[in-house]
């Protein structure tokens, strides 16, 4: 029989998952693959040299006007907005990862993988919630993962890693080699990939695998979800919209966890 999964494993696994996750968001966050934001801070853009100048003036206030970070209509938005921002693009991008062992129906589910990633896509994208609310300790984000993932209440103490059975070095290890694929994209290509951010999720649920019988706590999908998830290809639709379902399960159970903190 497998030794039961502690408190301290959990932390262990966590901490630098956590770390890993900000370099992962500030990609996300600050994404530009339409040249949005550039364009809208720099109205002399060649792209737009020879424009009458009231088209062009419309052109910029229709590009600030879209809600994506570092635009003028993303400043004016609320937290609940912001936080529904994250679920609906970033998640459809995380889900959609996620969702790709389902391709193998039944199989793929008997085994953690779906699990694992399911995980990771959710851990990324409370981080990002955390951070519109101003949760910056990592103590803390480790607190609400335990919590929202794997039903736990952990010490504050041990998620600021006190006992936890990890060196900094050993932290810091495990978390460049989970950004490993990031750093690398963006020393090649001066950016992060779809492709390097794609398999940085895949290194995201690996490093949850060694809390694989913790895993089926997380927020899931409706029954129905998983029963389309157990039929072969078409289980990766039912698998994605599963994801999706529980991505926002998982995001309510975030925001009500964070307020019921002390201030």
């Amino acid at each position: 029989m497998a030794e039961a999964i502690t408190d301290k494993n959990v932390v262990a696994a966590l901490r630098p998952f956590v770390r890993a996750t900000t370099p992962m968001l500030d990609a996300l966050r600050e994404s530009d693959p339409l040249g949005i934001v550039r364009r809208s801070r720099q109205p002399g853009d060649a792209d737009l040299d020879g424009v009458d100048k009231s088209l062009k003036d419309k052109v910029l206030d229709g590009l600030e006007s879209v809600k994506v970070p570092g635009t003028e209509a993303w400043s004016e938005m609320d937290i609940e907005a912001r936080t529904d921002w994250w679920v609906n693009r970033v998640g459809r991008f995380t889900t959609l990862v996620a969702a790709i062992p389902g391709i193998g129906g039944a199989l793929a589910d008997r085994l953690p993988i779906q699990d694992a990633l399911g995980a990771a896509s959710q851990g990324l994208l409370l981080c990002a919630i955390a951070a519109e609310r101003g949760m910056t300790e990592q103590a803390d984000r480790v607190r609400l993962l335990a919590a929202v993932l794997f039903d736990r209440d952990v010490d504050r103490a041990l998620a600021a890693g006190e006992g936890d059975g990890l060196t900094d070095a050993e932290e810091d290890k495990a978390t460049a080699e989970l950004t490993e694929e990031l750093d690398e994209s963006t020393k090649k290509h001066g950016k992060i990939t779809l492709k390097a951010a794609a398999r940085t999720l895949w290194r995201f649920g690996r490093a949850l695998l060694a809390l694989s019988d913790e895993l089926e706590k997380r927020p899931r999908g409706r029954f129905y979800h998983r029963a389309l998830g157990m039929l072969p290809v078409v289980g990766m639709a039912g698998d994605y919209f599963g994801e999706r379902s529980a991505l926002k399960r998982a995001a309510k159970k975030a925001v009500q966890w964070m307020e019921s903190q002390p201030a």
